[in-house]
C-alpha cells in the first residue's frame, strides 16, 4: 500500500487549462518571440511585477504598468490588460482531472490545491475568485499564493500546504505542469510529478497510489 496520503495540485495547467497556453498565443498575436513574457518573469525575479502581483503585493490593476515596464526594459512591447483578460479566458477545468480527484477522495486521500495567483481590484478578492467558488469543493485544502504572501517555488509554500494537510512531506504527492516549481517540493521531500500531459501525469500518479485515475 502506498504510502502517499494527500495529493496537491497546481490549477492552471494541471486542473485547468494552462495559462502558458494562452500566454503563447498571446505572444504569437502581437509578433513577439516564443516564451518572451515568461523570460522577463524569470529576468525580473522576485522584485518583478509578476512576483509581486502572484504575493498579492499588486492587484490586475495596479500590476499592469510595472509589468509593461519590465517588459518594454527587456525589448517587450506588450499591454497588460488584454494579457491577463487572454489568461483569464483560458481558465477552463479539465473533466478528466476532476474526476480523478473525486477518486482520489473516495479512495480516503485527502486532496489540495496550491496555486499561484492574484488579487483582483474588489478588496481581498483574488482574481480567481469565481475559479474557486468553482472548484473549491473539489478539495480538501485551497493554498493560494496571492492570499498567504508566498508563492511557488518559495519553499515555505510547500511547508504550508503540506502543515495545513497535516501530513509531512514523504507523504505527500505534488503534480505542477512547471519544473522549476516541482524542485522545491521533492527536495523537501513530497513524491512530484509533471504534468506535460493530463492523462499521462494521471497515469503515473495511479501507479504511485496504486489506483486506477483515468479508465
Amino acid at each position: 500500500m502506498s504510502a502517499i496520503a494527500a495529493v496537491v495540485f497546481d490549477i492552471g495547467g494541471v486542473v485547468q487549462d494552462s495559462p502558458l497556453h494562452a500566454i503563447a498565443r498571446y505572444e504569437r498575436e502581437r509578433g513577439l518571440p516564443p516564451n518572451a513574457i515568461n523570460r522577463v518573469v524569470v529576468a525580473a525575479g522576485e522584485e518583478g511585477a509578476w512576483a509581486r502581483l502572484e504575493r498579492g503585493e499588486l492587484t490586475v490593476q495596479s500590476f499592469c504598468a510595472p509589468f509593461e515596464a519590465d517588459c518594454r526594459a527587456r525589448g517587450v512591447a506588450i499591454d497588460g490588460r488584454v494579457l491577463m483578460e487572454r489568461i483569464s479566458e483560458a481558465s477552463v477545468p479539465r473533466p478528466r482531472m476532476l474526476e480523478a480527484i473525486r477518486r482520489l477522495r473516495a479512495a480516503g486521500l485527502r486532496v489540495a490545491a496550491l496555486t499561484n495567483n492574484w488579487v483582483a481590484e474588489t478588496p481581498g478578492a483574488t482574481a480567481s475568485e469565481t475559479m474557486k467558488a468553482r472548484l473549491a469543493a473539489h478539495f480538501d485544502v485551497f493554498v493560494e499564493s496571492a492570499v498567504v504572501g508566498l508563492r511557488k517555488p518559495d519553499p515555505r509554500i510547500y511547508a504550508l500546504v503540506c502543515d495545513k494537510l497535516g501530513l509531512p512531506p514523504a507523504r505527500v504527492a505534488f503534480l505542477d505542469d512547471i519544473g522549476r516549481n516541482l524542485k522545491p517540493a521533492r527536495e523537501l521531500g513530497m513524491a512530484t510529478i509533471k504534468v506535460d500531459d493530463p492523462e499521462q501525469a494521471l497515469r503515473e500518479l495511479g501507479a504511485l497510489l496504486d489506483l486506477d485515475l483515468v479508465s
